[in-house]
């Protein structure tokens, strides 16, 4: 946007040397933009797959005795939980065994 006013400010209204100012400003003023853009678009790792719930706390949907389901992050998912833990109970994910959580109260 700033390389477009600049050009047409250049064109129309500025004299000589002062448009190729205003269309070097422009063009420096984009480039530091886009540079920017990248660097913050690039600040972390995606956080993706099944290694990524590992910590992440969960609530029971079905009784797990030990066996039955998990809602994390807005997934339905199995789940193994050695104490036994009933619906609504919070509960902690251990680990990822396939599509089957293990999970554990949460403290």
């Amino acid at each position: 946007m700033a390389f477009v006013v600049a050009l047409l400010l250049a064109i129309f209204v500025l004299p000589a040397p002062w448009g190729i100012v205003a269309v070097v400003g422009g063009a420096l003023i984009e480039i530091a933009e886009g540079w920017i853009g990248i660097k913050w678009t690039q600040r972390r790792r995606a956080q993706v797959g099944a290694e990524a719930l590992i910590g992440a706390h969960a609530r029971v949907i079905v009784d797990c005795a030990p066996v039955g389901q998990v809602s994390v992050k807005g997934e339905r998912w199995q789940a193994v939980s050695e104490p036994d833990t009933h619906v609504g109970d919070d509960v902690v994910v251990e680990a990822v065994e396939g599509l089957t959580l293990r999970v554990v109260p949460a403290a």
